[in-house]
């Protein structure tokens, strides 16, 4: 045990944390109006977050010094859960509705969004099973196909939702999961043309989907329909200047920026704190995404390397799909920023995927975990 504290990587727990805290101090300052005029408390959101941040840090802690063998072999088990999870979250009457979207199970006051599970859960599962298939990773039929299957099932339940945001993340999570397992380079090319297209066709395939798109690209053309969303978070980023109008002191969050403490959240931390929250936030993800990379070429197991880059893809792409919305170089997809944006079940489960890789980097240099 003291080994393994003494090989974690303290830089990477502390940016996880400044980050996670430093949101929930943004939630508090984008949603105290909003909080107000919805339940008559400007604390609202804020209690929420801290309580979810709690509950997240003890769940970080404890994926930190867990057993990761035990954590694969039960991966079955997991992907099991998760396609139980995704289907009664399409049952009529089960599954909560919100936004005309339908991504959430409540069990009385406790509501959750089973998609963000699953994208730990995916992780996890694809990271041991190809792993474990190493000895033959070669073969396309045995060692390739199958975990795929189970893949595309995910894929669809979550579209379903309809969420194309989540689902299109977590393929490309388990896609480079995939990628660097090995994978013969043809089959690669072959997988990376059926996905690539297979994205684009139900992109297009849905008015709705389409709209998104063609959208973020003429967001002047419907200022008060489509474009009011993007124009407002321009709004809050032309406004920021070096160092912002104050913690605080934004005006977007009071009613013109809609989402303010969740998707667009990036927007009032600009509109308040300036370039330098902007300097801050971006260089600690490129911080996470150096050092998860760091850590999965150090460690000696396939099964490790693996969780450490799907974990650090997974925040890494996450922000990604979160900031270019915000900035409208991508469409909106309804992606929370990673440790920052309000929600309590991101919250939580990214900070338990974070634990894994702080558990990784503990193992560092690691024997070969025998599967």
């Amino acid at each position: 045990m003291k080994n393994r504290l003494k090989k974690f990587d303290y830089g990477l727990i502390i940016a996880i944390l400044s980050l996670s805290i430093f949101g929930t101090i943004m939630v508090y300052s984008s949603s105290y109006t909003l909080s107000t005029l919805q339940y008559d408390n400007g604390y609202h959101f804020f209690i929420r977050q801290l309580i979810f941040l709690v509950l997240g840090i003890f769940v970080f802690i404890v994926m930190s010094f867990i057993s990761l063998k035990t954590l694969g072999k039960l991966s079955p088990i997991l992907i099991f859960i998760s396609i139980v999870l995704l289907i009664l979250v399409l049952i009529p009457g089960v599954g909560l509705v919100r936004n005309e979207a339908q991504r959430w199970l409540g069990f009385g006051p406790f509501i959750f969004q089973p998609s963000e599970i699953v994208k730990v859960f995916m992780i996890i599962y694809f990271s041991y099973i190809y792993a474990k298939k190493q000895p033959y990773i070669g073969e396309f039929k045995k060692a390739v196909l199958p975990p795929l299957v189970i893949l595309a099932i995910i894929f669809f339940l979550i579209l379903e939702q309809p969420d194309f945001g989540t689902a299109t993340h977590i393929l490309l999570i388990c896609s480079l999961i995939v990628f660097f397992s090995g994978v013969r380079l043809h089959h690669i090319v072959l997988l990376a043309s059926i996905g690539f297209g297979g994205v684009i066709f139900l992109a297009l395939s849905q008015p709705y989907r389409l709209e998104r798109l063609t959208s973020f690209l003429n967001t002047f053309d419907d200022p008060a329909g489509d474009g009011y969303q993007l124009i407002n978070s321009y709004i809050s980023i032309a406004t920021g200047g070096l160092t912002g109008n104050g913690l605080g002191n934004g005006v977007q969050k009071l009613g013109y920026l809609p989402e303010a403490h969740t998707d667009f959240i990036m927007a009032v931390i600009i509109e308040e704190l300036g370039l330098i929250a902007v300097i801050f936030v971006i260089g600690s993800y490129l911080f996470i995404l150096y050092r998860g990379i760091k850590i999965a070429q150090e460690v000696d197991s396939m099964y490790l390397r693996l969780l450490a880059l799907g974990v650090t893809f997974q925040i890494t792409i996450q922000a990604v799909f979160n900031l270019g919305a915000m900035s409208g170089l991508l469409p909106i997809t309804g992606i929370p920023l990673p440790f920052i944006s309000y929600g309590g079940t991101s919250l939580v489960f990214t900070l338990l995927s974070a634990g894994i890789l702080v558990n990784v980097s503990g193992r560092r240099p690691d024997r070969e975990i025998k599967l």
